[in-house]
């Protein structure tokens, strides 16, 4: 189409979803016709002030097999536009080494953040053609006077170097017990990629020292060691799952608290149905982030051969961060990974769901052993992009800016990555899901149907229905369980009057997508403070995440902390799962003297790719109300079962929980049991492994047979 063209299709462009998809285009081109013309349209767009143009001009010039390109790509890394300082450091690392702009990525690894990770991963791929250059960089960078963490990361980044001078240095930095503890850490985990002896040899000196530097030397011979054995062929399949951004053990102790969403809860609960199913899957292996204490126990277990559910964990430090501010954490967390899926001896399918930095390294560790990777495909960032856009919270020119906080442009190309590398791809029912997932993401659904399922996630009908009937018996003035006596000492803390009113209730992560706070002030400053009081169960409120703060911020302006009891707001923090479903189950049939029946579950989110704390309140008979785009739209009978609406709008959010709130005061038991049928019959746990557990072993399979094609050509 010719380079103009190509740029004229990105500023042109209707929305900002399909100017980031015409990018790609704009790259062809370039790669295609790397002349002077070419140069001139980039330079351009570079100097303009369409945000989108100008990022997309900097990804373009690394396909230009071109020196004046490479040089002006190279300066870029100078911008005093950080976001394009960021893309700069990224879309070098698809050109050969440059010298010259060695010691400015070193410095942004040193700096930290999502660019020095970027850096460093350009760095890496560098260190094939320049080891030599770099060793020296990084050895000269450390001598520098910097704060340890940088120290740590230029440590981390020598690492990388796959040439023997670097293993001098890192043995040195690993020895010497007057260095930062997390510049020694560095340099330990990194021996443990190497294999000269002498590298070997320092690690068994540090075992000996003992204390955590022995634990982690411990951990590193482990990584040095040659892959054990493959398990027999004829066992059942074992199939790896990940979360990273989350505390994962069998009783879900911390859901709700930081990022341990739903999705925390899904992978405890669907391990154990896959294990349970009369299928193929003998052993599933759920990781998740964890201390250096569990990772060797934990590498004991899975390396002994232990069937049915089995949790890893990959040790990263504390205390934990967000997913966010987790990119850093890129290396650590690719030989987590690698080390337990390698301990794991074989394993046949890796599970990925989302795109963040846990799945960016999984992906890295399933290519190097061979595992083929299952992709759930869902458009995030790609809906909260569009969603920011029809609000006017995000546009094109100051794309950049909001791009350098939320990694919008990474994220989709990421989600572009693992969707093209999965052998079969997994999606969330959605009204229009073809066309969605056609304009969102570029993926042609209808091509090679065979590698897509769609599969709905699914909730523990028997948690919901035990919820369900020890809340009745508590309506009906038997005696309380601890769950349902906790939460009547939160509703005693009520003033009397409001103590005669339903609750309204949401359950989730602390998080502005969620949009606890913009419920909150949609309940408070409106009619329906006077209607109902506001029951919020998620959070850390005593240690909050920097997204939790956000939002508890918000909360205590609309209302404060002091005032809350007595405004009708209870915010109880996280809750484990069953806990959170006999709360649900209470605000339907109500608490004698504490609370009226007839609650709401309400989710305020953003948007929802699919909502299981939404179907979980639908088992339980509580009217709900959620958004009217992604997954809810399917399930939720609007003004039936619950009301569908545009939760970013407040006005709309009051009028339809108003009206949900009227519906349920009349009491209309159909409802609950046609929610509750629904469920049964569309969204458990039990369903939703029983679709996966045959794409796991149709990937395993035609694994099997690409192995066997290979192995007859040798």
């Amino acid at each position: 189409m010719g380079i103009q063209t190509a740029m004229d299709r990105i500023t042109e462009s209707a929305s900002i979803i399909e100017a980031m998809r015409a990018a790609d285009d704009l790259a062809f081109e370039a790669g295609r016709d790397p002349g002077v013309r070419t140069l001139r349209v980039l330079s351009a767009a570079l100097s303009a002030d369409d945000d989108l143009a100008a990022i997309a001009a900097v990804h373009a010039l690394a396909e230009m097999n071109d020196e004046e390109a490479a040089r002006l790509l190279s300066s870029l890394l100078s911008s005093p536009r950080a976001y394009i300082v960021e893309h700069a450091a990224d879309a070098l690392g698809r050109r050969p080494a440059r010298p010259e702009a060695i010691g400015r990525l070193v410095r942004l690894v040193a700096d930290g953040g999502f660019a020095g990770m970027l850096a460093q991963h350009t760095l890496e791929k560098w260190s094939a053609g320049a080891a030599e250059l770099l060793a020296v960089a990084l050895e000269t960078a450390c001598t520098g006077t910097l704060s340890p963490d940088a120290r740590a990361r230029l440590v981390e980044t020598m690492g990388l170097v796959r040439h023997p001078l670097a293993v001098r240095p890192l043995r040195a930095w690993a020895s010497d017990r007057s260095a930062p503890p997390a510049v020694r850490e560095a340099a330990v985990a990194a021996l443990g990629q190497r294999r000269e002896p002498v590298a070997i040899s320092t690690l068994e000196d540090l075992v000996v020292e003992g204390g955590a530097i022995g634990e982690l030397a411990r951990l590193a011979l482990i990584d040095a060691e040659p892959a054990p054995t493959a398990h027999r062929a004829d066992e059942g399949l074992t199939v790896a799952q990940l979360f990273l951004h989350a505390d994962i053990d069998p009783s879900l102790s911390s859901a709700g608290s930081g990022d341990n969403g739903g999705i925390a809860t899904l992978l405890v609960r669907l391990g154990d149905a896959l294990v349970a199913e009369p299928a193929a899957v003998q052993r599933v292996l759920t990781l998740s982030r964890g201390t250096t204490a569990q990772a060797g126990p934990d590498l004991l277990r899975v390396a002994g051969g232990e069937t049915g559910h089995v949790y890893g964990h990959i040790p990263l430090s504390a205390p934990p961060v967000t997913s966010a501010a987790a990119w850093p954490l890129r290396v650590s967390v690719r030989r987590g990974i690698r080390r337990l899926l390698r301990a794991a001896g074989r394993v046949d399918v890796l599970h990925l769901r989302m795109a963040d930095v846990g799945s960016l390294a999984a992906a890295d560790v399933a290519r190097e052993l061979g595992i083929p990777t299952v992709f759930t495909v869902a458009p995030d960032p790609h809906s909260v992009i569009a969603s920011l856009e029809r609000s006017g919270t995000l546009t094109r020119e100051a794309f950049g800016p909001a791009d350098l906080t939320e990694h919008f442009w990474f994220r989709t190309h990421l989600v572009q990555s693992l969707a093209a590398s999965a052998a079969h791809s997994v999606f969330f029912p959605r009204p229009s899901l073809e066309r969605d997932m056609h304009a969102l993401v570029g993926i042609d659904m209808t091509s090679h149907p065979e590698r897509h399922t769609v599969v709905a996630e699914g909730v523990d009908l028997d948690v919901v229905d035990r919820a369900v009937a020890r809340a009745r018996q508590a309506a009906d003035g038997a005696g309380h369980t601890p769950a349902i006596a906790e939460l009547a000492a939160l509703l005693d803390a009520l003033p009397a009057h409001r103590r005669r009113l339903p609750l309204l209730v949401t359950v989730g992560r602390m998080h502005r997508i969620k949009g606890m706070a913009t419920l909150v002030q949609a309940w408070a400053d409106g009619p329906l403070r006077d209607a109902a009081n506001l029951l919020v169960i998620g959070g850390d409120l005593e240690h909050p995440s920097a997204d939790e703060r956000e939002q508890l911020d918000r909360i205590d302006v609309t209302v404060p902390a002091p005032e809350r009891a007595t405004r009708g707001l209870l915010l109880t923090g996280h809750r484990s799962n069953d806990v959170a479903a006999e709360w649900l189950a209470a605000a339907r049939f109500g608490l004698p003297g504490r609370a009226e029946s007839g609650g709401v579950y309400v989710c305020a989110s953003l948007k929802e790719e699919f909502g299981l704390a939404i179907l979980e309140a639908m088992a339980t008979g509580l009217l709900v109300v959620a958004p009217d785009s992604g997954g809810p739209a399917t399930y939720v009978d609007d003004g039936d079962t619950g009301f569908l609406t545009e939760t970013a709008d407040p006005a709309k959010l009051i009028t339809a929980t108003e009206r949900a709130l009227a519906r349920a005061a009349a009491g209309d038991d159909g409802a609950a049991a046609r929610a509750r049928d629904l469920v049964a019959a569309r969204f458990t746990i039990q369903g939703m492994a029983a679709k996966l557990a045959p794409v796991y072993e149709s990937v395993a399979l035609s694994e099997a047979e690409l192995q066997r094609a290979a192995e007859q050509l040798v």
